[in-house]
């Protein structure tokens, strides 16, 4: 299995582990990725602020690259991989946006080149068995609130699952070995930049997601997006400062909980680096499956 590979600005920035757990896990799937060569950024929500035909070229560039390769795009992070599936979409459904992009991007884009979530390459793409002969570490013990936030199954046209109850990631979880638990904030939105330039905004809302998956029973937030890890990972010391409570809810990337199965260590997956203590729960995991930090 060929893919081209996007990893976006966020997985050579903030997301490096996002970036490190997904090679790591595509080397064991026997997924070989083709980093898109020259790759720019995608735009973001940036670029559709400013200008629609912006929004579309910046994201069709990459995809181009990779059609004239043969292979389909897959994007860890959700915000890209929406807006390259938008470019996708843009150029098979009108013929004079694809002529307006291809003159902007200076080369052929048919949209034969498609989109995927890695999300829905683990979920639907990849044999469950291939998933399940890998598995050296079982999940015992997790119970996670599966946050898929906006962006990875709405609007209706870049879905891959159900845009109010999507269950792709409790389905990879529970394959895992691990428990997801039923909650109602799945597809809620955690404000993206609003806790930065807006906080008073942001950050009620990403303390109403977490409060949400500890009512639930979740002893971790599992996520495929690194705008939402930020946010829920690196605010979280934020608002229990703010509120004096603690909230104490590791965070993780679902490409991190699927290395710490197939053996990986914890290091090698970049699970040392995140902001809220994730290492405690992962130690309980490993001693649980015989293996130690």
């Amino acid at each position: 299995m060929r893919y081209a590979y996007y990893p976006g600005c966020s997985l050579s920035s903030t997301g490096q582990e996002y970036d490190m757990s997904t090679k790591e896990i595509a080397e064991i799937l026997d997924i070989e990725l083709w980093e898109i060569p020259g790759w720019n950024c995608c735009g973001a929500s940036s670029a559709h602020l400013t200008d629609h035909l912006l929004s579309l070229a910046l994201p069709a560039r990459n995809m181009a690259i990779a059609e004239k390769e043969g292979l389909d795009v897959l994007i860890p992070c959700a915000a890209c991989y929406a807006r390259s599936k938008a470019a996708e979409l843009a150029v098979k459904e009108s013929k004079e946006m694809r002529t307006a992009i291809e003159e902007t991007i200076e080369r052929p884009y048919e949209g034969r080149a498609k989109a995927k979530s890695i999300l829905d390459v683990l979920a639907n793409d990849i044999d469950i068995e291939k998933i399940k002969e890998n598995i050296d570490t079982p999940l015992k013990g997790i119970k996670a609130a599966c946050y898929y936030g906006c962006l990875l199954v709405r609007p209706k046209a870049v879905r891959f699952d159900d845009p109010e109850d999507p269950q792709s990631m409790d389905k990879v979880i529970q394959t895992l070995g691990g428990e997801s638990v039923d909650w109602a904030f799945k597809t809620e939105c955690c404000g993206a930049s609003h806790a930065t330039t807006k906080g008073i905004v942001g950050l009620p809302m990403i303390e109403r997601i977490l409060i949400a998956a500890k009512e639930a029973g979740a002893n971790c937030v599992v996520t495929a997006c690194p705008m939402c890890m930020n946010n829920l990972d690196m605010r979280q010391e934020q608002i229990e400062k703010e509120k004096n409570y603690l909230l104490d809810l590791p965070v993780f990337y679902i490409t991190e909980l699927m290395g710490l199965a197939f053996g990986v260590e914890p290091k090698e997956l970049g699970i040392d680096r995140h902001f809220k203590d994730a290492l405690t729960l992962v130690n309980d995991i490993l001693e649980e499956g015989g293996r130690t930090l």
